[in-house]
């Protein structure tokens, strides 16, 4: 099935319901994660982990993916 055809199920399958509060809930889930963006969910340290290794991939500092493997093995 691809994404058109269960996003057309999807709206019918809301269409049936009468539940105003299921609906509401529904709503709301979708309003938040549209707009959701992973990075404010992310603690500081989290957030400076990421910023630190994108400079060091910036600065060329990086091993090979086996190399990786081999050290957390």
């Amino acid at each position: 099935m691809n994404i058109q055809t269960t996003k057309i199920e999807l709206v019918k399958m809301i269409l049936d319901i009468e539940n105003y509060e299921f609906i509401q809930k529904v709503t709301d889930f979708i309003k938040k994660n549209e707009k959701a963006d992973f990075w404010n969910d992310l603690s500081l340290t989290e957030q400076k982990e990421i910023k630190r290794g994108i400079e060091e991939l910036d600065n060329g500092e990086r091993i090979a993916y086996k190399d990786l493997l081999e050290k957390i093995s």
